[in-house]
């Protein structure tokens, strides 16, 4: 099982719908796609800065722009099926469909270690796909990416959040970052036509 997360950069990329279009199309069975948090997140942003509320509620105001645009792209493609937890996303593939993660599940009532901007989408997507002990974990960028570049190098960059390199070596994964216009990488990696990167 793949984990994709879509960058929430894409959301208004004309390339988003042929992204879509090719993960539900060659992902049946295998693939979880992890949304961004878009624009959505950008206002989260922007009314914490106006009115001072605590992490805890832009944490949760942030899982609900993730979840807004997960929505976004289930309209853009039916045939992805959302999935609220990790029995739905099992349900999902073994029906051999392409899942689509609704992550209404990280809404927290208390503060914890990951409820802070720190911790962005990335993050999320790599303890996802830890969780459902994945086979291999691609984040798909709107910037763009060099394939030498090192995840700590990336993250100095501030294509992948800070945080994620040191916690990316826990994983068991290879981790790909992909830029929006290497859609036939993505394809080679999913027909299995391509040598994998990442590690």
């Amino acid at each position: 099982m793949w984990v994709v997360k879509i960058g929430g950069s894409l959301c208004d990329d004309p390339l988003l719908p042929q992204w879509l279009d090719l993960l539900a199309t060659l992902g049946g069975g295998r693939v979880t796609v992890v949304s961004g948090g878009a624009g959505f997140a950008d206002e989260v942003r922007r009314a914490q800065r106006r009115w001072r509320f605590d992490d805890l509620a832009a944490h949760n105001m942030a899982v609900l722009a993730m979840v807004q645009f997960a929505y976004l792209m289930r309209a853009l493609e039916p045939q992805l099926h959302a999935a609220a937890c990790e029995a739905d996303i099992r349900r999902v593939l073994k029906a051999g469909r392409t899942a689509l993660w609704v992550p209404f599940e990280l809404q927290r009532d208390a503060p914890d270690a990951d409820t802070h901007w720190g911790h962005t989408s990335d993050s999320i997507a790599l303890d996802l796909a830890r969780h459902l002990n994945a086979e291999r974990l691609v984040l798909v960028k709107s910037c763009p990416v060099d394939p030498a570049a090192s995840l700590d190098q990336l993250g100095e960059l501030g294509i992948v959040d800070a945080q994620f390199a040191t916690r990316s070596r826990q994983a068991d994964f290879p981790i790909e970052v992909l830029p929006r216009e290497n859609l036939e990488r993505m394809r080679g990696l999913l027909l299995g036509t391509v040598h994998p990167q990442g590690g």
